[in-house]
């Protein structure tokens, strides 16, 4: 299978190439060719077995196929449970269960297994570009630290990201650097992609990215929505309908692939914060990328999705239609607080601003008679939001090993002005 760019200006590429450039060559976002055509799929045994499975065809004639089921079982060896919230039929799936807390680990691990055996003939070294806003950032550093002939340069907006995040983001040295930038997390995405298509800093220096708008990271994300609709619907028959918290649209993304290949997921509902790009345009206004403002759920704190490009390709370009087939609806910081406080409260349950931000928006759903069975994406751990989550339950949020481990660790960033050339300056100095 080939791969093309939204924008169609940028050569078709196969599976390999695609993965290994990150941004096609015109500017535009990699995306199949043709979508394979649905298939009745069935769940594996674990999410590894199922992603195996989904992903096949687009992996088909690459490659990297013959190395598909092992890519899985190296990058998806966590788990990814299914359970139950206080509200009967309503239903939390953990994302955070990954080395960084966070759902990012399983795009960011799928993606350092493919690049790692993409480069194995290569001598000259590869510098991976990624703007986080929160998550993303500790997912890649975690998944390439010292993977050899792979360096990792990280942009995240100053003052911007939780202490527990900022701290994850300077923790691994060697061949991670961590840049916190003086601007927000959209100007941080606009440095990488500036970067990705500066043609003689290519030359000098190869680059690739793994944000969201990397293949390599979006489609093995359609992995554990798949595992947990087709479970659920082998359990109980009922399809399994979905609120997703998203800021740059790659998590929502794909689950929404993940329906269009077969998978019984019924509605999809995007919740987010403040930023409103998304709730505004899917209630009939113009798609009007603005400066993102600060809030409570950093993760989403996204005012220009990048992944929107590549929902308005599935939709062949017609907003009528996408409108027609998704809502998103904002949650405001007062809302997130007095969410999670409550649900605490009420139920025992623990969530970060953005899980909280999903559950009301569930809330708000069956209150106004929404029926079926829903889940919610439970994004990141809560303990990487203690200063927000803490004061509002009145505990203390158990830490998770795995991020105890880092935060253990001593950590650093290199100031940078939010200018393209300081980017540049990194990325030569480190040849």
């Amino acid at each position: 299978m080939n791969f093309i760019s939204t924008r169609n200006a940028a050569p078709a590429a196969t599976l390999s190439q695609a993965i290994a450039a990150g941004l096609a060559s015109d500017g535009g976002l990699y995306v199949p060719e043709a979508l394979p055509a649905p298939r009745r799929l069935a769940p594996g045994r674990d999410v590894a077995d199922t992603a195996a499975t989904l992903l096949a065809p687009l992996f088909a004639g690459d490659g990297l196929a013959p190395e598909l089921p092992a890519i899985c079982r190296e990058a998806f060896d966590f788990p990814v449970p299914l359970r139950p919230l206080g509200t009967p039929g309503d239903h939390v799936l953990e994302l955070f269960h990954g080395p960084t807390a966070a759902f990012k680990d399983f795009g960011a691990r799928f993606l350092a297994a493919c690049m790692a055996r993409l480069r194995r003939s290569e001598t000259k070294p590869l510098t991976i570009l990624v703007a986080t806003s929160g998550d993303t950032g500790a997912a890649v550093a975690a998944a390439f630290h010292r993977q050899p002939g792979l360096r990792v340069v990280v942009l995240y907006p100053d003052g911007r990201v939780s202490p527990r995040q900022a701290h994850q983001l300077g923790c691994f040295g060697d061949n991670i650097t961590a840049l916190r930038v003086a601007g927000s997390f959209d100007d941080c995405q606009a440095l990488v992609k500036r970067a990705l298509s500066d043609a003689d800093l290519q030359a000098q220096a190869p680059l690739s990215s793994a944000n969201s708008i990397s293949l390599g990271r979006l489609l093995p994300q359609m992995s554990y929505y798949a595992h947990a609709a087709l479970t659920h619907h082998a359990d109980t028959g009922h399809v399994l309908n979905f609120v997703i918290p998203t800021g740059n649209l790659g998590n929502a993304m794909a689950a929404i692939l993940a329906r269009a290949l077969g998978v019984p997921l019924g509605r999809i509902v995007l919740a987010t914060n403040a930023n409103r790009v998304l709730p505004d345009f899917f209630a009939g206004g113009d798609y009007a990328p603005t400066a993102s403002v600060a809030t409570l759920a950093n993760a989403m704190d996204v005012g220009a999705p990048s992944n929107f490009e590549r929902l308005r390709w599935l939709y062949a370009g017609d907003d009528k239609a996408l409108r027609a087939a998704f809502s998103s609806i904002s949650v405001d910081d007062a809302t997130i607080r007095e969410v999670i406080a409550r649900r605490y409260r009420d139920h025992g349950e623990v969530h970060c601003p953005h899980t909280a931000t999903a559950v009301k928006v569930l809330e708000d759903l069956r209150a106004q008679g929404e029926g079926g069975d829903w889940a919610v994406a439970a994004t990141a751990h809560p303990a990487k939001f203690e200063s927000v989550v803490e004061p509002l339950i009145g505990r203390a949020v158990d830490v998770p090993p795995a991020l105890a481990d880092l935060l253990a660790r001593p950590a650093h960033a290199e100031p940078v002005a939010n200018e393209y050339d300081a980017l540049r300056r990194v990325v030569l100095a480190g040849l």
